[in-house]
């Protein structure tokens, strides 16, 4: 029986770009691997989002954010495949993990979040009120901490859209007497 060889996902990254990939698959070129099976190893922080979770949205300006949680985990969030301090670079993390904080669940929890549309901060607000939604669906006794820092309600401002007959939503050509 042939040798199973196992890789990470750091490895697969740092292979060079001639050796071909094929869907979820590692193909290898190395002539010396060859009757070897290769077994892809997943790293600790996407094997952990199995199970049950709840799910919630959130949204601001364009913006929508689809959020799962799972209960039990090791306080790891995964935005759109990276981690969130990678998807968000900076201060934006603290704006994300401000619910996590007041409630002091920072540690307990994993989250899986997909944000689509919108800029950098519509998303990051967008993520913000799904996981406020989602730790009120969590434990309902958070209710009042989190409403009282505005988490809770959507903020519904956006762009407003442009109107025929003017430069903008609401600039007007120049009048002219004559």
């Amino acid at each position: 029986m042939p040798e199973k060889k196992t890789i990470t996902e750091k490895e697969v990254k740092k292979a060079p770009k001639k050796s071909p990939v094929v869907a979820e698959e590692v193909v290898l070129a190395d002539e010396d691997l060859e009757g070897d099976e290769v077994v892809f190893e997943k790293t600790p922080e996407t094997a952990d989002f199995s199970g049950e979770y709840l799910k919630a949205v959130g949204r601001r300006k364009t913006s929508a954010a689809q959020v799962r949680l799972f209960k039990n985990g090791k306080g790891v969030i995964i935005v759109n495949g990276k981690k969130a301090s990678q998807y968000f670079p900076g201060e934006m993390i603290n704006i994300l993990t401000q619910p996590l904080k007041a409630s002091g669940h920072i540690r307990d929890l994993n989250f899986s979040i997909i944000v689509r549309g919108g800029g950098v901060s519509g998303q990051v607000e967008a993520v913000r009120h799904g996981i406020s939604r989602a730790l009120f669906a969590f434990d309902e006794a958070l209710k009042e901490q989190l409403k009282a820092n505005g988490w809770l309600t959507r903020d519904r401002r956006a762009k407003e859209r442009k109107k025929p007959g003017l430069k903008g939503a609401r600039k007007r050509p120049q009048w002219s007497k004559r």
